[in-house]
């Protein structure tokens, strides 16, 4: 089974996080991972859009009901019409998860993954948690992720 990687991050983001997170995504692609993430804009729209065209597979857990609302680079669509309770979906599903940069709702699914037992690695995270493990370059931390799984 091929592994499954969360990328999470805030909806909007600036160029350098977007940069970063495509790269992240391409990433992913290439070591054969599936992406998952929330399917919205942003980090996870970036992340997408680098695993679509790297040949990967990107997976939308979305928070509304309307499957238009995924980015234009999600395969496949998951609507979940839970809000930010979408967020326990992606932490437990994914092997393990990077979060890029972030706000609150990127807290909160590091919080609920770390309480799920899974591991997260941090690129340009503002917050220093226990049990995350940070890194500086998206192919340090994708390499992180896989060295877990």
């Amino acid at each position: 089974m091929k592994p499954h990687i969360g990328v999470i991050g805030a909806g909007k983001c600036n160029e350098e996080i977007s940069i970063l997170a495509e790269e992240v995504g391409r990433e992913i692609a290439r070591r054969g991972g599936i992406l998952l993430c929330g399917g919205l804009g942003g980090v996870m729209e970036a992340a997408s859009k680098g695993c679509s065209e790297e040949g990967g597979t990107v997976v939308g857990i979305l928070p509304t009901d309307n499957p238009m609302d995924a980015n234009s680079y999600v395969e496949v669509i998951i609507t979940t019409s839970m809000g930010h309770g979408r967020n326990a979906i992606i932490a437990q599903s994914a092997d393990v998860l990077i979060a890029v940069a972030g706000e609150y709702g990127t807290l909160s699914e590091i919080a609920l993954s770390l309480a799920m037992g899974k591991k997260v690695v941090c690129l340009k995270s503002q917050w220093n948690i226990e049990g995350t493990y940070p890194v500086e370059t998206p192919e340090k931390a994708v390499e992180k992720a896989f060295s877990f799984i």
